[in-house]
């Protein structure tokens, strides 16, 4: 029996409320804890944990790959999020697509401007 269950990393972000609204009401997580400017948000058996920065020391939006979310199929999970990513501007979508590193991944920008990669590893194609 392994002891490590999964790994909660801390999300600072500028707008706890705007974050969510974009976790739970685009990505589909679940609010499990919530107390001042802290959130425990959920989804199967991933966690993050959402502490809203002090006024003037936000973070400033990371820009490239920021959490990554392995997933078991990718286009599943962009087939149930696709009517809630259709109201997020255009360029803060991208995929799914397959990647030259072999894996098929959905991209997503939160509203901090940090990316959110869901990613799945292709299948390896026979040689022929």
């Amino acid at each position: 029996m392994t002891n490590f269950q999964q790994v909660t990393p801390f999300l600072h972000v500028p707008d706890l409320p705007q974050a969510l609204d974009f976790f739970t009401g685009v990505l589909g997580f679940a609010v499990l804890f919530r107390q001042d400017n802290y959130a425990y948000i959920h989804r199967e058996t991933v966690g993050f944990r959402l502490m809203e920065a002090e006024p003037g020391c936000a973070p400033a939006p990371h820009g490239g790959f920021a959490y990554y979310i392995d997933v078991r199929d990718v286009d599943a999970l962009y087939a149930e999020l696709k009517p809630r990513l259709d109201t997020l501007p255009p360029r803060d979508v991208h995929g799914p697509a397959d990647k030259s590193y072999r894996q098929r991944e959905l991209l997503v920008r939160a509203p901090d401007g940090n990316l959110i990669a869901f990613g799945m590893a292709m299948p390896d194609v026979a040689k022929a």
